[in-house]
């Protein structure tokens, strides 16, 4: 058994797939699995992908696969979920990096907590700018447990750090069913899948190695794109709102579930000037129906806790919403 697995989707990411392949090279040892996966890519990524198979397996094993169509991140990941053979897996993006010796940090601060998953900083990187952004739970380097870390429901806590690739994460969870991501989101992917880990694993630690490079602000990506692929997010936090409801601890939980769907709903809603017209309108209609499914007396409290301009923008939907139910 390989000692980590790193899966990493790629698509359409011909420009920075060298820089990728040639940082998964600079953290390479021979207990080391590389799971490329190419999400039918149609730009001359996969003839990348192909020479990087042959030269990375000299230095470590890989495993390269490629989709008979295009299917999302989504699905990428859970198909180098399905190929890895990892004690520890991780995830990287295809337009990301690693600094060198990254990965065997990682493993190493994973193997002395021996908890279920580890969670460490990142640097975003906005053309020639680099910030590190880091996860917001103050105690590194001691076990917790990821329930708590979810709470207090009115502070950014460790489910709206949800960079599913800035970490490590033991076998057992996959065995568990808790890495799979939910196919056909095209956006959001990663929030339902950060709060199942939460809510479901037992152990986690923050830990101190720093070396994921994250490309921001490329002009493929959805952030930039204001088509309907990026109304994904309600999907996702319906899915988020429903599981949580069912939770043992929903009583506490459910709050921040949808604290948190409001703020990224207000955010959405503050720029839909960047979306496409008809999108745009989609996204107000949606919104307004996501509200309505909300519990009304948590949505009312949530409402009254948030700052005034994002609490004044979903109650006049919220208004509207229901002024168009009484109509009909």
């Amino acid at each position: 058994m390989p000692k980590l697995s790193v899966i990493v989707p790629f698509y359409n990411v011909r420009q920075f797939a060298p820089d990728t392949v040639r940082s998964l090279r600079a953290n390479a040892r021979p207990d080391f699995e590389f799971v490329l996966v190419d999400d039918h890519s149609d730009d001359g990524t996969a003839a990348v992908l192909e020479r990087a198979a042959e030269d990375l397996s000299g230095v470590a094993r890989v495993r390269h696969v490629r989709h008979d169509r295009n299917r999302g991140i989504a699905a990428a990941r859970n198909t180098g979920l399905g190929a890895a053979q990892g004690e520890f897996l991780a995830f990287l993006d295809g337009d990301d990096w690693l600094a060198p010796g990254y990965l065997s940090e990682l493993v190493a601060a994973a193997e002395r907590l021996d908890c279920d998953f580890v969670r460490t900083d990142h640097v975003r990187v906005t053309d020639r700018a680099r910030t590190v952004r880091r996860v917001p739970v103050g105690l590194r380097d001691e076990v917790l447990d990821p329930r708590d870390a979810i709470l207090p429901a009115d502070r950014t806590t460790s489910v709206d750090y949800v960079s599913v690739w800035a970490g490590a994460y033991r076998r057992r969870l996959l065995e568990r069913g808790l890495l799979h991501f939910t196919e056909g989101l095209h956006t959001a992917e990663d929030r339902p899948w950060t709060w199942r880990l939460h809510r479901e694993a037992e152990s986690f630690a923050v830990v101190n190695p720093l070396g994921v490079f994250y490309r921001r602000g490329i002009s493929s990506s959805l952030t930039r794109i204001g088509d309907v692929r990026r109304l994904d997010f309600i999907r996702a936090f319906d899915q988020i709102v429903e599981e949580t409801a069912a939770d043992r601890d929903a009583g506490r939980l459910l709050p921040k579930a949808v604290r948190q769907y409001c703020a990224i709903m207000a955010h959405h809603l503050a720029e839909e000037d960047r979306f496409e017209p008809a999108v745009a309108g989609r996204l107000r209609t949606m919104s307004a129906a996501a509200l309505r499914r909300l519990p009304q007396d948590l949505l009312t409290e949530v409402l009254e806790t948030m700052d005034m301009d994002r609490a004044a923008r979903l109650r006049r939907l919220r208004r509207r919403a229901g002024a168009g139910k009484g109509a009909a």
